[in-house]
């Protein structure tokens, strides 16, 4: 009994002297901070995994989750098999792809200019008028757009008109849709995303330049040698999100902009599961499909993070 409880007691001593209890208790305000992200998180993103079971099912509200019959992977071989699969595909992956390609570029291009800036007022407020399009609504985007680019009085028609030039329908063009898509997507962010790049770039160290401006290096080398090497890391991690999110182009803005005349070139997988599910009340075959998505979407994001990994030793984990 003696030797019990002496265990018990050098049990209790050595959890109580643990390094995990002694930061925890030094820093108890910091997991206090966390707290609420964490209950956030718990019930808003990991609670409703739950209802992933839905793609598996024939789900019927009388029924409930666990009532409704079982059907495997029915939905998924139906969405595998629609004519419609093909051109979701591509034209999800097309979209996303033109994105990172024409769209992180600038905000990288746009944070080096402004570091050049030396006058520091003036570079607050190009940085301020550069934020606003990322608050402005997509509703309020698009119908910028539609105005601008109307046949009849948008101000694009009404100049190429003026100089000789046919008027054109953009909204219900295919061939202009994906530029619009594109373009006024890089418009509305390429200011919020040059933050992340900008405290990137302040945090290099200013004896690299100084020794640079030493040696002779022009503004441009110090720029290609010491400042894009800076944020090289920074890009990686983006790049990686990004691709991350290859299959997952949002709905709204394309429901916005998008018409029958465009459906060969706009209709994208979360367009075509707000059709099935929310208005045709395919609930199982929208939680297929969306479960589909996210399991391509974390091989992508597996797969760059290895090769990036092995390339350049900079990863999420």
């Amino acid at each position: 009994m003696k030797i019990e409880a002496i265990n018990r007691a050098s049990i209790t001593t050595s959890i109580k002297q643990s390094p995990f209890i002694r930061n925890f208790k030094n820093e108890i305000f910091m997991h206090a901070l966390v707290l609420p992200t964490v209950v956030y998180f718990f019930i808003f993103a990991y609670m409703p995994m739950y209802g992933i079971l839905v793609a598996f099912k024939d789900f019927s509200f009388a029924k409930g989750i666990w009532g409704s019959n079982w059907v495997g992977l029915e939905h998924f071989m139906t969405f595998f098999k629609s004519m419609y699969f093909p051109r979701l595909v591509k034209n999800t992956v097309l979209i996303s792809v033109y994105s990172i390609i024409w769209g992180m570029p600038f905000p990288i291009i746009f944070a080096l200019l402004l570091n050049e800036i030396k006058n520091r007022h003036f570079k607050r407020i190009i940085q301020t008028v550069s934020y606003f399009p990322h608050f402005v609504s997509t509703v309020i985007i698009v119908g910028l757009m539609v105005s601008f680019m109307s046949p009849v009085d948008g101000i694009v028609n009404i100049l190429r008109v003026r100089y000789g030039h046919e008027a054109i329908n953009f909204i219900q063009s295919t061939k202009w849709f994906r530029t619009l898509y594109i373009g006024s997507g890089i418009w509305q962010g390429f200011g919020w995303g040059s933050i992340i790049y900008l405290a990137a770039l302040s945090g290099i160290s200013n004896e690299l330049y100084e020794a640079a401006y030493v040696d002779g290096a022009t503004r441009w080398q110090q720029t290609i040698h010491i400042s894009i090497p800076g944020i090289m890391p920074t890009f990686i991690i983006l790049f990686i999100l990004s691709v991350g999110g290859i299959m997952s182009v949002g709905s709204s803005k394309i429901i916005l902009m998008y018409t029958p005349a465009t459906y060969d070139v706009a209709d994208v997988i979360s367009t075509y599961v707000y059709r099935k599910s929310l208005i045709g009340g395919e609930f199982s075959f929208g939680a297929a499909v969306g479960l589909f998505n996210t399991v391509i979407n974390y091989a992508l994001v597996f797969v760059t993070n290895k090769i990036s990994k092995k390339v350049s030793d900079i990863s999420l984990w």
